[in-house]
This record gives structure tokens, C-alpha cells and sequence, in this order.
């Protein structure tokens, strides 16, 4: 089958759930404006960088096929993110988190296509490419934090999300594309600003999904490396960011020791934070994460993970000690002394699974209404029905063609005749299969004989609840593409005029044919036309000052007195800094 996105070694073990949120990269609609744009951003950033960052960022830019001249291109950066591994796809602004998580972790770089405007140069709310390329691919080259970036996606796939989680993740995806977009009116981006403030104020307790966003933030995009005194950057939101990688070494940025604690600390995505947390090396951060997951319900389980699920509302996986995993949607728990469960219920489309392998007899077009099944001992025997022998089932009356009472600890009962067994590939026994059943709590009907056919799923406990299905192969539809979109910008007939002037600067100095007499023209054409445009002139300065044009006096002066509105004063002196002037 063609897909509409490259293919390799990596990009082709993904499952076909996150084919959806793949996008073509709209290399053709960047402006020479937004090329301009992305080779001053890329420029500061290695001249500043190279003294404040890993050291891995800068050899990273080059093993990674990131250039200071051009926006990447995916098929480049494809190409040469192979040798390490990884591969990167084009994705239209913030995805859902799960899904997030799980292309990291295939090993796959997701990447925001749309590139910041010149109004956010030094900073966008909104996730672009220069962040995503040019702040998260170079560290990836570093093996140590590749595994943990692995290993982050792999567990924070699985992490349960609260029914709210999806209803702030819509939020903030509207309000960093209303903020980015030059178009939008003041109160639209108000109105987004009021609906994200109030849902972080009344989110409750923290779900799995947003303590490890918590996570991926302070570390991921914000992480600073070293000692306090001392600290480097890694974070791909400080890395691609002019504005606070300057910031964030300042004093009054609190530097703060990383660990665990880093999970409860929320973040504001539209404002440069005033704090960081500085981790010693790449392997500590793996260690907290590690730390992170024995408290989640993936390596947990029981009670409190099974009300994760409930609480999420969303398709989420349990695991019993036999290792039969249950998917679907789960809507009640019957809870025994101990926190201990009962019994489980799933509603709808629901699929049985073993290591992560659909049970064949098993999927959604069986269990299409839901599936519940009691869990834990026997009443009066100390011996799991998991850990029986035959001849133990035999002694205790459980075997096929025979009608038989179940009585368990917890107060359920099973009346049934059970007529198969379904076992794993070492003998385990998976589940039992009955006719005519019953199933019953104290005076509640669980199951009923006219509902056909009952599936128990045998197991003492439940060892692991999280998020998604066992098999993503079980569930159709898997993913939701959010059905807000990223702003195409319009742009009037003066700025495409000005887009002209900025192809025809980019042309001369790639083609090697400066004069000072085309200096000249588009010099004075820009000081007429576009007055306010600094970043143009101040391409236009460096070739006048590379090939010591007369010229570059006037445009000197030209941009001297720019430097009077304060919106420009320190992009124009960073860019004359750069010329070393």
C-alpha cells in the first residue's frame, strides 16, 4: 500500500493508528521571509550556543543534516537520521499527547512543518520546525539521551490521561495557533487565553499523562544539564528559542536541582518560565523516569489503576497475573477488602490479549458490547485457579461438561457450565468459557444465561493498567486527529511584494552575483516601501559589509535608527554582532 510519507527502516515499523496525524511537509508555501527568518534564528543560535549548550548540540546540527542556510527539508533529514536510528515525519502542530509519546517511541521525530512569523522570531507559542528540528534532532545524536528519549515515548504512552487531559490539550493547540497566526483578532486570542487559564485551574488531581507532560517539559524542551552553578542547555525549547536561551541564564531564572518532584510542577506553554531544572548527565534523567514509572498504574496495577481507567473515560488495557490483558473502555469495579478488585466491566467494543497478541476468538466482533469477568481466589481455597494442575481443576470440579458453582472470595459467584478452555502457549489457563451462567454480587445480576456465552478471565490480580490497547491491531480508528487546524496565513499583495525583495537578497548571495548597484535598488525600494523592515536590511547590510560596498553606510545608519523602537533594538544589535561590528 503507498503511504503519503517516506518509508524507511524506521518510519515503517509504525503502526498504521499514527499514520493520520503524518502531514505533508509544505516546503513550497515557507516564504522567503520565513528562510530568512529561519537562517538568523539558526545563526544567533550557533554563535550563542556554542558557548551555553550541550556539548553535544552543535556536532549534533551537522550529524542530523541541519544547516544554518535553509529550512530542512524531511527527506533530507531522513536520510541522515537513519545512521543514528531515527527518522523524522511532518505533523501539523501540537498532536495528542499519547500519540506524541508513541512516535518517540518508534524512534521517530515528530516535526511541526509551519515555521514561526518574524513576530515571534525570538519566540513562538506555537511548536514549528525550528524548534522541532533545530531544537530537538541535534541532541537525539547524543546515544545516552536517544535511549532516554526511547524509553520516555515507551512509557508515556501509557500513561492514563484524565477526561479533561484531551479538553486542555484542544486549548492549548487552539491558543498557540490563534497567537501565531498575524490574523487573528485580540479577542479570539483572549477568549483562547480565558479557556486554557481557567481549565488549568480546575483540572484536579494530576492525571498520569499530565505528571509525565510535567516531565517531558522540565526536561525535553526545558531541561538545562551540569550544576546549578554552572548549567548547560539541552531542551529543544530553549535551544531553538533566541530570546529565552538568553533568559534563561540569567540570575533571576531559578535553577533548581531535577527529580521526581519535577512531575507535580505545572508549566505555562505561552510565557517563558521562572524556574529550570539542571540534571548532573543524561543518565540521572533516565533514573527519575524510571522512578516516575513504578508509580504509575503500568507497573502497578490493582484497584487504583483500574479507577484510572474508569476516571479517563478513554480505551485502556489491564493485565492479570496470568498475563491475559483486557482493552476496551472500563466503566465499573467491584472492590473487595484490601483494595483489592472483585470484578471488572468494560462497555463496548472490548478484545482479550496475550503478550500484547490478539487471543484468536477474541476481538471487538466477539466482545462487541463490553466484557466482565470476577478476579482473585476461591472461597475456601488457598491455591489460584491460574496455578491449578489438571488434576487440581479436576479435584475442585472445574473441567469441561461440567456444571459448577464458583464461589469466590470476594462475595461473586459463578454458576455455569464450562465447555472450553483457552490457555497460553506454556499451558497457562487463560480463560473459561461457560453455558448457561450466571454471575452474581450479593443481589446485583452481573451476567445472565439469554446473554449468551461467558468468557471468565482467570487471574489472582490485576498487575498493570495503562492507557491504549494491548494490540493496536484490535481496535479500528485509533487516535484522534484534532479538527482544529493550523492557520494558513493570507498574505496581502504589499507582503508577497516584499517576499520578492527577500528571494531576489537570498538568490544574489547564493548565486555569488552581489553588486552594489542591486544592493542599491532593493535598498532604497525596501526604505520606501517597507521602512519598518529590519530583517531585510539587515541581510542587505552584511553583503554590503562582505563586499565592502559604500552602500553599507546608509544601510548602517538606516538600521541604527531602527534600533529606536524597542520591538527591534536587540534583534538588530544581535544580527550586527554577528557581522562583528
Amino acid at each position: 500500500m503507498d503511504s503519503h510519507f517516506e518509508m524507511n527502516n524506521v518510519t515503517k515499523k509504525l503502526p498504521k493508528h499514527l499514520h493520520k496525524f503524518v502531514v505533508q511537509q509544505p516546503y513550497e508555501e515557507y516564504t522567503p521571509q520565513n528562510q530568512a527568518v529561519w537562517r538568523y534564528v539558526m545563526r544567533m543560535n550557533v554563535d550563542y550556543l556554542s558557548k551555553v549548550a550541550h556539548k553535544s548540540y552543535i556536532p549534533g546540527l551537522e550529524k542530523t543534516g541541519i544547516s544554518t542556510e535553509n529550512i530542512p527539508r524531511m527527506e533530507g533529514m531522513n536520510r541522515i537520521l537513519k545512521e543514528i536510528g531515527w527518522a523524522a515525519v511532518s505533523v501539523d502542530g501540537f498532536i495528542p499527547p499519547n500519540a506524541f509519546m508513541e512516535f518517540q517511541a518508534y524512534n521517530v521525530l515528530v516535526i511541526a512543518s509551519d515555521m514561526r512569523t518574524i513576530n515571534h522570531i525570538e519566540y513562538t507559542p506555537a511548536p514549528d520546525i525550528i524548534h522541532e528540528a533545530a531544537g530537538h534532532a541535534p541532541i537525539i545524536a547524543n546515544p545516552e539521551y536517544s535511549e532516554y528519549l526511547r524509553r520516555f515515548g515507551e512509557i508515556g504512552s501509557k500513561a492514563i490521561s484524565s477526561a479533561k487531559d484531551y479538553e486542555m490539550y484542544e486549548a492549548i493547540r487552539l491558543l498557540s495557533i490563534l497567537k501565531e497566526n498575524p490574523n487573528s483578532n485580540q479577542k479570539q486570542i483572549e477568549e483562547a487565553e480565558e479557556k486554557v487559564e481557567w481549565l488549568q485551574d480546575n483540572m484536579g488531581e494530576l492525571s498520569e499523562m499530565a505528571m509525565i507532560r510535567n516531565l517531558h517539559w522540565w526536561t525535553v524542551e526545558y531541561g538545562l544539564i551540569g550544576t546549578l552553578e554552572n548549567p548547560k542547555i539541552y531542551g529543544a525549547g530553549l535551544l531553538s528559542s533566541i530570546g529565552e536561551s538568553a533568559w534563561c541564564m540569567q540570575d533571576k531564572v531559578e535553577k533548581v536541582k531535577y527529580s521526581i518532584e519535577a512531575a507535580t510542577k505545572n508549566f505555562d506553554i505561552t510565557k517563558p518560565q521562572p524556574q529550570l531544572f539542571v540534571t548532573p548527565d543524561f543518565a540521572y534523567l533516565s533514573l527519575v523516569l524510571d522512578e516516575f514509572a513504578n508509580t504509575m498504574a503500568l507497573r502497578k496495577g490493582g484497584l487504583n489503576g483500574v479507577q484510572k481507567l474508569i476516571d479517563s473515560q478513554n480505551l485502556g488495557t489491564i493485565e492479570l497475573t496470568t498475563g491475559i490483558q483486557i482493552s476496551g473502555v472500563f466503566d465499573k469495579v467491584i472492590q473487595f477488602k484490601n483494595n483489592k478488585v472483585a470484578y471488572f466491566q468494560t462497555k463496548g467494543a472490548t478484545a482479550l490479549a496475550n503478550r500484547d497478541k490478539e487471543l484468536i476468538g477474541h476481538g471487538t466482533a466477539v466482545h462487541q458490547n463490553g466484557f466482565g469477568s470476577p478476579i482473585g481466589k476461591l472461597k475456601g481455597i488457598n491455591l489460584p485457579i491460574e496455578d491449578m494442575s489438571p488434576r487440581d481443576l479436576k479435584a475442585y470440579g472445574i473441567y469441561e461438561g461440567e456444571f459448577m458453582t464458583l464461589e469466590f472470595e470476594s462475595g461473586i459467584v459463578l454458576k455455569g457450565r464450562a465447555i472450553t478452555g483457552t490457555r497460553d502457549l506454556r499451558g497457562k489457563i487463560l480463560i473459561i468459557t461457560f453455558d448457561e451462567c450466571t454471575v452474581t454480587y450479593k443481589d446485583e445480576i452481573l451476567f445472565q444465561p439469554d446473554w449468551g456465552l461467558y468468557d471468565m478471565a482467570v487471574g489472582s490480580s490485576i498487575i498493570s493498567a495503562y492507557a491504549g490497547p494491548a494490540d493496536v491491531d484490535s481496535f479500528d480508528g485509533l487516535g484522534k486527529v484534532s479538527e482544529t487546524k493550523t492557520h494558513k496565513i493570507i498574505y496581502s499583495d504589499a507582503e508577497k511584494q516584499l517576499y520578492k525583495l527577500y528571494a531576489l537578497v537570498r538568490k544574489m548571495r547564493e548565486e555569488k552575483t552581489v553588486t552594489e548597484e542591486k544592493i542599491a535598488t532593493i535598498y532604497h525600494q525596501l526604505k520606501s516601501d517597507f521602512p519598518k523592515d529590519w530583517l531585510l536590511q539587515l541581510e542587505l547590510y552584511e553583503l554590503a559589509l562582505d563586499n565592502n560596498y559604500d552602500i553599507k553606510n546608509a544601510i548602517l545608519e538606516a538600521l541604527q535608527t531602527l534600533k529606536s523602537n524597542k520591538s527591534y533594538t536587540s534583534l538588530i544589535e544581535n544580527g550586527l554582532n554577528l557581522h562583528q561590528l
